[in-house]
């Protein structure tokens, strides 16, 4: 049963989260050519490449609660053609003001779109199976990284000039065209809910429908009666503040990831890209792995704290390493595989915790007040950067994101027996 719903639903949403994390951070390749025909500072790039959060916060939590009232097929249809129209526009920036407005709509527009696929997940899989298939979904950032380097590298590289425009506008307009597709795709090939699906049959959904009744929580479940008490729970805004921590981490590495290769001393766009792969092979075996780990043991805390440490570690290498190709690519290897593997564990946690009333509202709140992170740490990279003239300031700025993300959550979600009480 579960094989047959998997693969209805996980390759298409695995392909569209591939695509809304290449529109989402293929500016960090573009940069490379952008500063030189258009003369933006690594200040109007970090201020830029941030900003897209800002959107995504303000328009989150709507989206998913629009989402329970139109369904998963129009709001991913709704989600996806705009933000396609929007990532291609990117191609035709011309000064800083531009850059910004529409970094911000790309924002306003993929709003919803993970944490509304994670709130359908949760319609699907029952929590002794979602932290895998929460992994599988998060796999599309790790393809997503996979095949950004090249493929970023190669449109640069090869398409530069054709048709009078720069490879960085080609690599906009390529890379957001099938976002839009995969909208119409999605409006004619999921259904919003288990009950609606042909292809399932009444045995089945019923066996589906006890085992989400037979399943017990790992972490005691909160009980909010409203809107007010989910605001209202200190733990709801400890693991938000988590997700600020994670997402401050994960976009300072994957933004400044083809800066800090091509300081190690590799000057081609393509050598770049390729390089840019190798840690993601380590990070999709990692995300399986410790994924599979925590639903087999129900055990999520831990696994998160053993997570942060390989990102630590990692990080901690690179910094050591002084710019040594070799040993500075295996710290950016490890780090990488502990930043993607905490994720779905992260996610599997809060789900877990959410009771059903509100978990809709629930992830979209912490998702989208933990996209903060994303929208300040671009620039504070930046400053540091400059500041220090290397990028050893950053590394060690990201190392304390998580050592504090995995402190929090070993402390503020213990099972059965909450610390932190409701305000």
């Amino acid at each position: 049963m579960y094989r047959k719903i998997s693969w209805r639903i996980m390759p298409l949403l695995l392909t569209a989260y591939v695509v809304a994390f290449l529109d989402r951070i293929n500016v960090g390749y573009a940069q490379l050519q952008m500063k030189e025909t258009l003369a933006f500072s690594d200040a109007v790039y970090a201020l830029g490449a941030g900003i897209f959060f800002i959107g995504y916060l303000l328009f989150e939590v709507p989206s998913n609660l629009m989402l329970e009232k139109i369904g998963v097929r129009n709001t991913l249809l709704r989600i996806m053609v705009c933000w396609g129209i929007v990532a291609m526009s990117m191609m035709f920036v011309q000064t800083p003001t531009q850059f910004y407005v529409l970094r911000f709509l790309l924002g306003v527009f993929e709003a919803g779109f993970t944490p509304g696929a994670l709130l359908y997940l949760t319609y699907w899989y029952p929590p002794a199976r979602r932290a895998r298939m929460i992994a599988i979904f998060m796999l599309g950032a790790i393809v997503g990284s996979l095949i950004a380097g090249p493929l970023s590298g190669a449109i640069m590289k090869y398409f530069d000039g054709l048709n009078s425009w720069h490879g960085w506008q080609w690599l906009f307009l390529v890379q957001g065209l099938p976002a839009p597709l995969l909208g119409l795709l999605a409006w004619f090939c999921l259904v919003d809910h288990p009950a609606q699906a042909g292809w399932l049959t009444a045995e089945e959904k019923n066996r589906l429908q006890q085992q989400f009744e037979a399943e017990g929580q790992t972490l005691a479940t909160a009980s909010h009666a409203s809107m007010r008490d989910l605001l209202g729970d200190a733990r709801v805004w400890a693991l938000a503040l988590v997700y600020v921590l994670m997402v401050a981490g994960t976009y300072t590495i994957a933004f400044w990831t083809p800066t800090l290769i091509k300081s190690w001393g590799v000057s081609d766009m393509l050598e770049i890209g390729l390089y840019a792969t190798l840690p993601q092979l380590f990070a999709a075996a990692g995300v399986i792995v410790l994924s599979r780990s925590s639903d087999r043991r129900r055990e999520r805390r831990w696994h998160f704290a053993s997570g942060a440490l390989m990102a630590i570690s990692g990080l901690a290498t690179i910094a050591l390493a002084q710019g040594q190709l070799g040993l500075s690519l295996a710290g950016l290897c490890l780090a990488v595989l502990g930043i993607a593997a905490v994720t779905p564990v992260f996610f599997a946690l809060t789900s877990e915790y959410l009771p059903r009333a509100s978990v809709a509202v629930g992830i979209a709140l912490v998702s989208s007040i933990g996209n903060l992170g994303g929208a300040i740490s671009p620039s504070v990279t930046s400053a540091l950067n400059t500041a220090s003239g290397g990028t050893t300031y950053s590394l060690y700025f990201v190392m304390s994101l998580y050592l504090l993300a995995a402190f929090i959550v070993l402390t503020a979600a213990r099972p059965k027996e909450p610390i932190l009480q409701a305000a």
